[in-house]
């Protein structure tokens, strides 16, 4: 990639830094492309040479956050950290982003991204996500962390029921606060880590 393609991805990443930011703290309708730009340190011309209207820079700037959430999610389970703080920092991390993400963008992002069958979070859960989390609970497994009576299909239907729950759209307000308890509960049961 030559100097000036790299420029120009670098605006777009810090646009879209920009705009998920701001949007993860006010929402979607308090924000307009003007303060995007101000905080991107470009002009409301630039975001429309590389986004077509503030839907397209929601929607990509919606792609751009799963993909860095991703990365980071499969760089924790990829470590060399052992299995126990693996799981804290996953639990760390949900809690974090549940507690900084406004309503409004969990909302619009759930309502707009799952509605149809083969939508991007279902195919990012079920072609990253999912295969992650078995290698994560294989790993856990091996090492003694895992109950090895408790079989890897039960666990990951576990995880659909949760994670279609989830989507409902009933559930939105009352999950964001659960968040942190829900995914404890899943690493630890409601008995919780015994000796740890």
């Amino acid at each position: 990639m030559d100097g000036f393609q790299q420029r120009r991805e670098q605006k777009k990443k810090d646009i879209l830094t920009a705009a998920h930011r701001l949007f993860m703290t006010h929402g979607i309708q308090k924000v307009s492309v003007s303060e995007i730009a101000r905080t991107a340190g470009v002009s409301q011309v630039t975001i429309y040479n590389y986004f077509e209207n503030k839907h397209t820079l929601v929607y990509e700037s919606f792609l751009f956050y799963v993909d860095q959430a991703m990365k980071d999610f499969e760089a924790t389970i990829q470590s060399d950290l052992p299995f126990p703080e693996k799981v804290k920092q996953l639990i760390f991390a949900k809690k974090e982003t549940a507690s900084r993400i406004h309503p409004e963008y969990y909302q619009y992002m759930m309502k707009e991204y799952t509605a149809d069958e083969g939508n991007m979070i279902e195919k990012v859960y079920a072609e990253k996500t999912m295969p992650a989390l078995a290698r994560l609970l294989e790993e856990g497994r091996r090492e003694g962390f895992v109950d090895p009576s408790i079989s890897q299909e039960a666990i990951l239907f576990y995880l659909n029921i949760l994670k279609d729950a989830m989507q409902r759209e009933e559930v939105y307000e009352r999950v964001l606060p659960l968040t942190e308890d829900i995914t404890k509960i899943f690493f630890y049961g409601i008995v919780g880590r015994g000796g740890e």
